[in-house]
């Protein structure tokens, strides 16, 4: 069982709540030079021009004052916790500009993707975490993006590693 805060907890109990879920999204990769970060809540503005709304948090080891999450229009699907699968989710991306689908064309190799689920009113706090994920592929239209992430299946892991080769291990060739 997860465990999630009093707050959480009694805002999921209550017939009518303020709080809101906010999902935190950070995205690296070599080519980067620092971690992409989004945000699916509008909690704080963050500058008036251009007019820019984000959530401040220190998930993932971010300065809120100079690395907010900012807000993108956003929808989700969260990482099931199956235990015969692997973590895989989603994230639609829409009213994108062309920069992101340049950015996202023009790598080879596959990013990294965390994922947290925060209440807005506590966004330092985390609810539910998914770390290590690789975006697996990147679907874009004229008015949306959807970017899908997965773990790797623990039935690819690689085991035994290396060559079964006479040197590593000879009780095999007698």
């Amino acid at each position: 069982m997860r465990r999630v805060s009093l707050n959480a907890r009694l805002a999921q109990d209550a017939q009518a709540t303020e709080e809101i879920y906010c999902a935190l999204f950070a995205i690296t990769h070599p080519a980067l030079a620092r971690p992409i970060r989004l945000s699916s809540d509008n909690t704080t503005r963050l500058s008036t021009e251009p007019l820019m709304y984000g959530t401040r948090s220190t998930w993932m080891g971010a300065n809120p004052a100079t690395d907010p999450y900012l807000w993108v229009v956003a929808s989700t699907i969260l990482p099931s916790d199956l235990d015969d699968a692997p973590a895989a989710g989603n994230i639609v991306l829409e009213n994108v500009d062309n920069e992101i689908a340049i950015l996202l064309r023009s790598f080879t190799d596959l990013a990294v993707i965390n994922m947290a689920v925060v209440l807005a009113s506590s966004p330092n706090l985390v609810e539910a975490e998914w770390r290590g994920m690789n975006i697996v592929s990147s679907d874009i239209d004229a008015g949306e993006v959807m970017i899908s992430f997965s773990r790797e299946d623990i039935g690819d892991e690689y085991f035994p590693a290396g060559r079964m080769s006479r040197e590593r291990f000879p009780g095999l060739h007698k």
